[in-house]
């Protein structure tokens, strides 16, 4: 092998190290968006949830990161009986017959559109962090 070709496989060797280290990173990077997401979802979640008893309030939670072939995943959801209703509205029913509706507060929705946002926000700072830690 001439003096040429060792260098070609260094410098390939090297960019493949580069781009293993650079897979780590983003599935640490999944998990951490993901995380930092779902939290300020829930904390905004349970900031605009209509508060009677407190019951409602206390019940939202997220399950822990899933890693799957497609990437990650993470849930927001609360276990009170009747978030459903409240999130979405019910009718009122009174002897069998509708006597009205309740509109929905759409609080999850809310939600979800800040974690939007704050994945958007928190992917590019963790996209900056990667290229200034590669040198790119």
């Amino acid at each position: 092998m001439g003096s040429n070709a060792r260098r070609n496989k260094a410098a390939i060797d090297q960019y493949r190290k580069e781009l293993e280290s650079m897979v780590k990173d983003i599935k640490e990077i999944d998990k951490k968006v993901l995380n930092k997401s779902l939290n300020i979802g829930l904390r905004e979640v349970k900031r605009i949830t209509p508060v009677k008893s407190g019951h409602m309030r206390e019940n939202w939670f997220t399950n822990p990161v899933k890693e799957s072939y497609d990437g990650v995943s993470k849930e927001l959801f609360n276990i009170a009986d009747y978030a459903s209703y409240v999130n979405y509205g019910h009718r009122i029913v009174s002897n069998g017959k509708t006597k009205g509706f309740v509109k929905g507060k759409f609080i999850l929705e809310i939600a979800i559109t800040k974690v939007d946002k704050a994945m958007v926000e928190e992917f590019k700072k963790a996209v900056e962090e990667v290229n200034r830690k590669h040198g790119k």
